[in-house]
């Protein structure tokens, strides 16, 4: 039966304040059959009647005791014990009802930032009060699953608009070249299909860095044991070529450092690190170490490039998407902005880290760290 159709049952005070009666009730039934049975053990079975005279002793007394029999008994206590059973009822159910409303009371707060949450409000927060107790717990949780859902909201709205931004350039320019060549048709066509080459080909990079943010965030993939010194070499031989032509020197050292996740998004993360350390260095004469070590509970990747000295105001800010960090890009390796973006994702989508230092005599320092495998 779906959540629409189903039946709605009684409410949880209402629950609570029969159960809070029921225990009452059911404490008085026993204590009152306590007392009944203790008020057995000197009452006979039948009524006596005893002469005043057998009993002896000095005073007057009348000639006849009357000692009442079980029956008897029962005759004069039962309608006082329904009188006790009902008084108790009438308590417990008033009572329990009060007692059931306040304990419920957080409930309420919870259920209506709940309901403003769905309502698209993300900004409302219960702020519990009172002692730290089961209910204040799920508040405070509650608040802080909020704080997390707005701060990634506001970090997607910020990226949609940075993206549509970075998408709408490359449009533009080709809408403006295609205008240029139907208003001009003696044009040379040569040129106009390099440039339109070169701003498709920045679209789709831009387009599949996306994508690849996209999978990161998503975390939808399998895992297995990957050796990030495999990995650091695999990408400085691929980008060797880049260097050369950078006129940078390449190096790459490192243990053994063995981390859990894929293979595909790890050699992507540490591929734009090192190309970023290639194209964001010195003119001529820059470095790139690339080196790799383990702790007991982690994995470490380090990349560290000569270059500009930079701000550690800039430098907190070039991880966030479409951040190039002005002044630090060779010619021609403009990018897309998302190199660090990417390579932070990534690394949080397997439970590690990113942090970015500026070196002292100019450059950046990264750092990636991981879970050890096992």
């Amino acid at each position: 039966m779906s959540a629409t159709t189903r039946r709605r049952g009684p409410s949880v005070r209402l629950r609570l304040t029969l159960s809070y009666a029921g225990f009452l009730l059911l404490a008085g039934a026993l204590l009152l059959a306590v007392v009944w049975l203790f008020l057995l053990r000197y009452v006979p079975d039948q009524a006596v009647t005893v002469a005043t005279d057998d009993l002896g002793g000095p005073g007057p007394r009348s000639p006849y005791l009357f000692i009442p029999g079980r029956s008897d008994l029962w005759e004069a206590f039962a309608p006082k014990a329904a009188l006790v059973l009902g008084f108790l009822l009438v308590c417990g159910l008033g009572g329990g009802w009060l007692l059931a409303g306040r304990m419920l009371a957080p409930l309420g707060q919870i259920t209506e930032a709940t309901r403003r949450a769905a309502g698209g409000s993300l900004t409302h927060r219960i702020r519990l009060r009172g002692r730290d107790d089961e209910f204040r717990e799920l508040a405070d949780a509650f608040d802080g699953m909020l704080a997390r859902l707005d701060a990634h909201v506001a970090e997607q709205q910020r990226f949609a608009a940075n993206a549509s931004h970075e998408l709408r350039t490359p449009l533009t320019i080709t809408q403006t070249l295609l205008e240029l060549a139907r208003k001009d048709p003696t044009r040379d066509t040569g040129r106009l299909v390099e440039s339109l080459y070169a701003v498709n080909t920045r679209a789709i990079d831009l387009i599949e860095a996306l994508l690849l943010l996209s999978r990161a965030d998503r975390r939808s993939f399998a895992r297995e044991d990957v050796d990030l010194s495999l990995l650091a070499e695999e990408a400085t031989e691929t980008l060797l070529p880049l260097a050369e032509a950078g006129g940078v020197v390449l190096e790459a050292s490192g243990d053994l450092a063995v981390t859990t996740g894929e293979p595909a998004l790890l050699l992507q993360l540490t591929t734009n690190l090192v190309h970023n350390a290639i194209v964001h260095n010195l003119p001529a004469g820059g470095r790139v170490r690339v080196s790799t070590h383990r702790e007991p509970a982690a994995a470490l990747l380090h990349v560290e490039n000569t270059g500009a000295l930079l701000d550690p105001e800039l430098v907190a800010t070039l991880a966030e998407p479409f951040q190039r960090g002005a002044g630090r890009t060779q010619d021609g390796h403009a990018g897309a902005g998302l190199g660090l973006a990417i390579v932070r994702s990534i690394a949080e989508a397997h439970d590690g880290s990113l942090s970015l230092a500026a070196r002292s005599g100019g450059g950046l320092r990264v750092t990636v760290r991981l879970p050890a495998a096992g």
